[in-house]
């Protein structure tokens, strides 16, 4: 993936010229995800893959359902601490659970 985004510059005779630009919004965006995507392969290898396919010992719900409370968890903590140095990890961690969520719901569209 690149750390620049394309950008329209001009329109003249028909023709448009695209110029890169370089924008450090993106390439911090870039870091975050990349600290995602490592806290989800460390959560995947301490206990498997259990937000996807749970053992459903006590709750019956579908994988998407299960993340969503996994969400409103993050969310009510964040709700009633705020966000500082002590819960930026709960936000890291709905980062992740978001990701979860979205390939949750495309396996159940799959079937």
């Amino acid at each position: 993936m690149s750390d620049t985004i394309w950008s329209q510059s001009d329109i003249t005779g028909g023709t448009v010229n695209i110029q890169k630009v370089e924008h450090s919004t993106i390439k911090e965006a870039i870091k975050v995800l990349d600290e995602v995507k490592e806290l989800l392969k460390t959560k995947n290898a301490a206990y498997g893959d259990s937000a996807l396919s749970p053992i459903r010992i006590f709750s019956k719900l579908k994988a998407s359902d299960s993340i969503a409370v996994r969400i409103d968890d993050k969310l009510s903590r964040i709700k009633n601490v705020g966000v500082d140095d002590n819960t930026e990890d709960s936000v890291m961690d709905l980062l992740g659970y978001l990701t979860l969520l979205v390939v949750a719901i495309k396996k159940e569209k799959r079937g």
